[in-house]
């Protein structure tokens, strides 16, 4: 390793979801490797709810819509503070801007291809640059930098759950590994499949597998509508829990379930890491890039399709990460598409 054992660590990842999910590997290999080195992680306000069970670690809460405020607030927390280490693990402004107030020897932060808002002023150290690295494995890649020999298969990847919120979902689920939860939303709406799809799919998994389905997620006007407009669709009836959950109850829906259904979302990055299959819905994003980590074999993945029909290149051919959120992309995925994959994961629950 380059340099010494480090005594403290500060990882900077706020947001989103899904990338603090991929969090979880980097630091449980940390503890693993270094017990004795003090964690400390500036998340966000939000995003702490995904985490804030997880033993050992320091957490400071970053509110970002505190605005000057928080950032003070931050800066004045922070002053006294001197790490061995920073883990830099996010390039948007905000991020680098606070970035700046971490004072620590070694600076990492990743490759030169995947920074970007002035990412390369914060740090004196970069990641190994590996030609598409999926998401989750970029954030082991701090890890390694650190001389952690860190596996995403060998590493408990799943967020705490807490007793309480699995007596929710054992009175919503009383027999496990039957629903199939749909989590229809993502907070990119370009990124959302459509209603009358979920509604196919969901009356299939009632009237031909004969399992419950359950929707969830948040309480916003948008999830609440999409939700309402696939039951409305529907012949059948399903379970609606959309903004009736807290994510730490959603974590135990998924848990207890046998599959999810969702598009590029921070739930289909929840629903893997606790070993729960997930059908990803992916054609504005690259399910090779940010699909759901243990089951990309899963996915109905439209994005090279996208890249050719609305860019007039191949997927390989784009910046990686390139998004492609415009009118009738997620269009090209079919209900048939979701069911074929649906069907090998339902039949062989059934065995």
């Amino acid at each position: 390793m380059n340099g010494n054992t480090p005594q403290s660590v500060c990882l900077l990842r706020l947001s989103a979801l899904g990338d603090v999910c991929h969090c979880i590997a980097l630091v449980r290999a940390l503890q693993q490797q270094y017990p004795n080195a003090q964690i400390t992680w500036i998340i966000g306000r939000s995003e702490f709810r995904l985490v804030r069970a997880m033993p050992d670690i320091e957490f400071i809460v970053f509110d970002k819509r505190g605005g000057l405020k928080g950032v003070r607030a931050l800066r004045r927390e922070l002053s006294a503070r001197r790490f061995d280490v920073l883990l830099h693990a996010q390039v948007s402004a905000r991020a680098n801007l606070l970035g700046r107030m971490v004072k620590a020897k070694r600076r990492i932060g990743f490759d030169r291809a995947r920074s970007r808002e002035g990412h390369g002023w914060v740090i004196n150290e970069r990641i190994a640059a590996v030609p598409f690295q999926h998401q989750a494995d970029a954030m082991l890649e701090f890890a390694r930098a650190l001389g952690v020999d860190a596996d995403l298969n060998e590493i408990d990847r799943a967020p705490p759950v807490q007793v309480a919120d699995r007596e929710f979902a054992f009175k919503h689920q009383p027999e496990p590994n039957q629903a199939v939860l749909m989590s229809p939303c993502s907070s990119h709406p370009a990124r959302n499949w459509t209603v009358s799809g979920y509604a196919h799919v969901a009356d299939w998994v009632i009237e031909q597998a004969a399992r419950p389905v359950i929707l969830i997620g948040g309480p916003s006007e948008i999830e609440q509508q999409t939700a309402a407009g696939i039951a409305s669709e529907m012949r059948q009836q399903p379970v609606n829990l959309v903004g009736q959950d807290t994510l730490g109850q959603a974590l135990a829906m998924l848990e207890r379930s046998a599959c999810l259904i969702a598009p590029d979302s921070g739930p289909v990055h929840f629903a893997a890491a606790l070993g729960t299959p997930v059908v990803g819905l992916y054609a504005s994003t690259w399910s090779r890039r940010s699909g759901p980590y243990g089951s990309l074999e899963l996915c109905v993945d439209r994005f090279p399709e996208a890249a050719e029909r609305f860019r007039g290149k191949s997927a390989e051919q784009l910046r990686w990460g390139t998004r492609i959120e415009r009118t009738g992309v997620m269009e090209l995925i079919q209900p048939e598409d979701v069911l074929n994959q649906l069907k090998s994961i339902l039949v062989a629950g059934d065995n």
